[in-house]
């Protein structure tokens, strides 16, 4: 068994056991194969595995494995999910599906005015900086509700929910709490009207937190691939 294979058994095994103690069907949690500094080779491995859902961090080296894989495009589904910026829009809006990243209002309009009509809707999620960190990137919780209702508005934009990178914690409960207040800051945009059903949240680390919290995608890169090369 290759240890690709075999690895994401062991996170499947995980999503698993984590799903059935917040009583969810697994099937509400999607896993997304982060692939970032990893070869074309490693994500055809994985989709020989049963995987379809890759993340890259960065636009060219996405782009790149986009094209290597176009054999199995139609099979593949990308996010994107590290910074973009403003002049890497176009690229982006023609050949991801998702944009997990997305932090102001301006890259969202070029996303759409960019996302080609002949494909379906881009499918984005607000990245929010839950943990508050200078280091991080995102929205501050306060500034999410305003943004949200005006990227809700654009064509060719689907808004389907919220992702953030919390800050690392060694216990449960301190890993639960910035993903229940994620949860919680989706809650309140809903009760305001929108229909978002997306918590990209969790990674190799804390993904179990991240699922008892609502957590619909959680993001793994390490324990599927190894260690970033």
């Amino acid at each position: 068994m290759s240890t690709i294979l075999s690895n994401i058994q062991q996170v499947r095994a995980r999503i698993a056991r984590a799903c059935d103690a917040a009583k969810r069907p697994v099937q509400s949690v999607t896993l997304l194969c982060v692939s970032k500094t990893f070869g074309s080779d490693a994500v055809r491995e994985a989709h020989a595995a049963g995987e379809r859902c890759f993340g890259e961090n960065y636009v060219q080296e996405g782009l790149a494995k986009i094209d290597a894989l176009a054999d199995l495009r139609a099979a593949l589904e990308w996010h994107l999910i590290g910074p973009l910026q403003s002049n890497k829009t176009r690229m982006v809006a023609e050949q991801f599906d998702w944009v997990h990243s997305v932090e102001r209002l301006k890259v969202a309009q070029r996303l759409s005015e960019q996302r080609p009509p002949m494909l379906a809707p881009l499918q984005v999620c607000l990245q929010v900086n839950i943990s508050g960190e200078a280091s991080k990137s995102g929205l501050a919780p306060h500034e999410v509700a305003e943004v949200a209702q005006a990227v809700a508005r654009l064509p060719r934009l689907r808004l389907r929910g919220l992702m953030a990178i919390p800050e690392p914690a060694g216990e449960l409960e301190a890993q639960r709490r910035p993903h229940r207040a994620l949860r919680e800051l989706l809650e309140g945009l809903n009760a305001q009207g929108l229909a978002l059903d997306t918590l990209s949240m969790g990674m190799s680390a804390d993904l179990e937190a991240a699922i008892l919290e609502g957590a619909t995608i959680v993001r793994v890169g390490t324990a599927i691939f190894g260690s970033r090369r």
